[in-house]
């Protein structure tokens, strides 16, 4: 606990699925929990529930039911941390739309849909970051994590801007690894395997994808939140250092068929 103690997770994204896996996971090592969310009052009894849980390990607790995407409520929110207190910013925002490139309904995908899924899912990570510098939050060594997914160069119809998006956090994560290593931070993506999660349950046929993850996968199963957020542990840990400006892929081998 030693490691984490004191210290600030902030979770983009994390009232549910793999970002709520991993502020669980790091508040059980210590570490402060500050989740943005965005959630209809009907969701917020159930999210509380968890919150209870996750302070019941002795944390200091922060939520915000705001738009993270907002320039003004993540600059409220930045305001919020003292200097060199994150640790840890973890993106999980799952905003995106899951038009198709053709339809015979003519609710097709269109340019204005690629910028608002494009920002929400990729360059909004950036403009935490550069939020975070300015206000001189982050820790020495902190650790700068986004999800991304096989989707980044895998086709699912429905799921090209999303897909855009992921190609784009991608890019964007090389980048800052190399731009923010002077600053000891590092910069890395986490390629979940495919997960039961409200986001993952919202694209079109995502039963069959199921079908399809559970063959592919050596372990015959799909990825559990648990699997990641163990890993978001462990990129969090001094051991991982030296890991910096790569795809980590926690998936049981279902990405090698």
């Amino acid at each position: 606990m030693s490691d984490f103690k004191g210290y600030w997770a902030i979770i983009l994204g994390g009232s549910s699925g793999l970002g709520l896996a991993s502020a669980k996971k790091l508040a059980a090592e210590g570490m402060n929990i500050c989740i943005v969310h965005r959630d209809r009052k009907s969701n917020l009894p159930a999210f509380e529930k968890e919150v209870d849980t996750i302070k019941a390990h002795g944390v200091l607790v922060k939520t915000f039911n705001k738009d993270a995407l907002n320039k003004q409520v993540r600059e409220e929110i930045c305001n919020e941390f003292p200097k060199h207190s994150v640790k840890v910013l973890l993106h999980s925002i799952a905003k995106g739309t899951l038009k198709t490139m053709h339809s015979q309904d003519d609710n097709i995908l269109t340019k204005q849909d690629f910028e608002i899924t494009i920002h929400a899912m990729a360059i909004s990570w950036y403009e935490w970051v550069q939020t975070l510098l300015a206000n001189n939050a982050f820790t020495p060594k902190a650790r700068n994590l986004a999800f991304t997914s096989e989707g980044n160069i895998r086709v699912w119809p429905g799921y090209a801007a999303v897909s855009a998006a992921k190609s784009v956090l991608e890019s964007l994560m090389r980048n800052m690894a190399v731009e923010l290593a002077p600053l000891h931070i590092t910069s890395n993506c986490i390629q979940a395997g495919t997960t039961d999660t409200p986001s993952f349950l919202a694209i079109p046929n995502s039963k069959k994808l199921a079908e399809m993850a559970k063959y592919r996968n050596p372990f015959n199963r799909l990825t559990n939140p648990n699997d990641v957020a163990n890993a978001v542990l462990l990129m969090c840990k001094p051991e991982a250092d030296w890991i910096n400006g790569t795809v980590i892929k926690v998936d049981g081998g279902e990405s090698l068929r």
